[in-house]
């Protein structure tokens, strides 16, 4: 439905509430228009009517039983083709979108040939599949209302229309006449919703006409399209106890229009007002110099404070990201604030994501079952931007008496030489290719091999075309890794360290 729900649509129901009466029909047209002038800008509108072939739709036996309640209404208001067509020009003269429901593949053909924008099928024909097979043979968008309809047959009719690739939408809607607001069942849109997320959901409505109350809470649940009847009361005509006044109606579409204010914008994140925004400002925490700071030196969170107030331009305790390094370009008293102006910002947030994207076809590839929640730990021994020559990713799982990483090697890196005391290691290549150079000697492994690596050796490892390998341990020790080069040892910024989901891996990375 998504060429008509440019705007939210709004169908205006007459059913038989014409009377049977051509002029009366025509009057319920002009009323209701004039009430939908003041929300055009807000809102799309449609008229709906409803199509019965008498002659073949009621039994031959059973035409002139006025004893039953349908049969009755239905012959009473009968009206012409002609009358019909005559109320459509109607509806069409005041800009409404046109809608008709058949209830028999005759009225099927009759709304082709009227040329109605719109076929609706109402909740008593929702699995009528002789009905449903017309139908689907027409060009026209399809709205379905769903009262009285299992959950198996609502996915038996969706599957129908989408194997036609037929365009189409679905209406919650409780089939009591009138519905009393205990049994409005609005849960029913966020089930409809969640099960359908590609299909336009909406709600048709039989509760009191006064209940203005519903439309809002459907409106919140994501509702886009939304059904009432409604009518005319004169001297000679009453209404149903479900059927609106154009005053209703009004009432209805204002209290719409508010809800649609306060639930704001669908599918992207709001705007923020320069008020909202101040006064959040003034609330943050600025950054104070804890210690003396020198000129050059890398800021970190030992070294400041915070407290409020902030003053304008002063670094925030929202700005003190993992991702983000400061490094001051001038001395910094203590208490004295830290100034944005007064530091070198440096934001290693898009190198992390270049990082990660890098290494996700590497698990895709692999096919490794990971645990639900990664512990991911970056190794950048010579910093982050030689990362891709130096280092490794690792994925911990760690246990009190023993550990398992997952070490995934990128094309091409390596893992300096380093030895371990308190710890012993078994290597188990998953994927890829493995090169290892242990005590001196470099073997290449592969997919499925098994290396022990004993305490004390000294080992350096690597891969040519992409790794993923488990390493085993007896248990983990932080301080238990020694390397060769001391500028290893004297980097303490050298450990990335970040917390991923399991569906990380089909998400981007932002």
């Amino acid at each position: 439905m998504k060429e008509f729900l440019k705007k939210p649509l709004f169908i205006f129901e007459m059913a038989n509430n014409h009377m049977g009466n051509l002029e009366h029909g025509l009057k319920i047209v002009q009323q209701f228009a004039r009430i939908k002038e003041g929300f055009v800008s807000d809102f799309d509108f449609a008229i709906k009517l409803q199509y019965r072939d008498l002659d073949t739709f009621i039994h031959p036996d059973y035409k002139n039983r006025h004893d039953l309640k349908y049969i009755k209404r239905f012959l009473e208001t009968r009206l012409t083709e002609s009358e019909f067509l005559k109320i459509l020009q109607e509806i069409k003269k005041f800009n409404f979108l046109t809608i008709c429901t058949p209830f028999d593949e005759i009225s099927v053909d009759r709304i082709e040939k009227h040329g109605f924008d719109i076929i609706k099928i109402g909740s008593c024909s929702f699995t009528d599949w002789p009905l449903l097979e017309k139908v689907v043979k027409t060009d026209k968008p399809i709205i379905a209302s769903t009262a009285g309809a299992s959950l198996d047959d609502i996915d038996k009719v969706v599957l129908f229309f989408e194997h036609r690739e037929k365009v189409f939408a679905l209406m919650h809607c409780v089939g009591e006449y009138p519905t009393a607001d205990e049994n409005l069942q609005l849960n029913q849109i966020d089930l409809l919703k969640q099960r359908y997320p590609e299909i336009a959901i909406g709600f048709s409505t039989h509760e009191n006409p006064e209940n203005c109350d519903s439309i809002q809470i459907a409106i919140g649940k994501g509702a886009r399209i939304f059904e009432r009847h409604i009518g005319l009361k004169t001297e000679k005509y009453q209404l149903n106890a479900y059927s609106s006044t154009p005053q209703q109606i009004e009432k209805w579409l204002i209290s719409a229009k508010k809800a649609f204010e306060m639930c704001g914008v669908t599918g992207v994140r709001r705007s923020f007002s320069t008020k909202e925004l101040s006064d959040l400002q003034g609330l943050k925490r600025g950054v104070f110099a804890k210690n003396e700071i020198k000129k050059g030196e890398k800021i970190t969170h030992e070294k400041v404070f915070f407290a409020i107030p902030n003053i304008s331009g002063q670094l925030v305790a929202n700005d003190m990201s993992k991702y983000t390094e400061f490094i001051a370009k001038k001395d910094i008293s203590i208490n004295e604030p830290v100034l944005k102006e007064d530091v070198m910002i440096k934001d290693l947030r898009a190198r992390i994501v270049q990082i990660m994207n890098k290494i996700k076809p590497i698990l895709i590839a692999g096919n490794v079952v990971l645990p639900n929640k990664l512990e991911f730990e970056l190794s950048h021994h010579y910093g982050i931007d030689k990362f891709e020559k130096w280092g490794c990713a690792m994925i911990n799982c760690i246990n009190r008496e023993y550990c398992k990483k997952l070490i995934i090697l990128l094309p091409g890196q390596k893992n300096p030489t380093h030895y371990h005391v308190k710890k012993e290691e078994t290597f188990n290549v998953l994927y890829g290719d493995l090169i290892i150079n242990l005590e001196g000697t470099e073997k290449h492994y592969k997919k499925g091999d098994m290396i022990i690596i004993e305490r004390g050796k000294k080992h350096a490892f690597g891969s040519s075309g992409g790794a993923i390998f488990e390493e085993i341990s007896t248990t983990h020790f932080a301080e238990d890794s020694f390397y060769d080069d001391e500028n290893i040892e004297k980097n303490k910024d050298r450990k990335t360290y970040m917390t991923f989901w399991s569906d990380w891996l089909y998400k981007p990375i932002v």
